[in-house]
């Protein structure tokens, strides 16, 4: 997270939205699909989606304790 490109608190909000967002989409597709390769590939998609908000969630709370 060093090397991280200075985002300010609302960037980080927005962006932690958008992938929660994200999520939520993908994972009602994922109640749509049928067959291996789909749910698969939603499983995925998701869980590249979840990481990214995990890192966004720690910077964000990082940023908070730097605050204090």
């Amino acid at each position: 997270m060093a090397n991280e490109p200075t985002l300010s608190r609302d960037e980080l909000n927005d962006r932690i939205a958008i992938l929660r967002d994200n999520i939520r989409q993908l994972t009602e597709q994922a109640a749509a699909f049928s067959g291996a390769a789909d749910e698969e590939r939603a499983a995925s998609r998701i869980a590249e989606q979840q990481d990214e908000l995990d890192r966004l969630i720690a910077l964000r709370e990082a940023m908070d304790k730097g605050k204090s």
